[in-house]
């Protein structure tokens, strides 16, 4: 029963983690999609 116990926090945790990262890269991304529309916004 303990090691189930231990499993189950570890993977949570690391699904917690995995949540956070993932959040991350799509802020990335979205920041350089705004940078990219600003720059051919400029061109124009």
């Amino acid at each position: 029963m303990r090691k189930i116990l231990i499993l189950a926090v570890t993977a949570a945790a690391l699904m917690v983690s995995a949540c956070n990262t993932v959040e991350g890269v799509g802020k990335d991304v979205s920041a350089a999609g705004h940078a990219v529309s600003d720059t051919a916004k400029d061109a124009k």
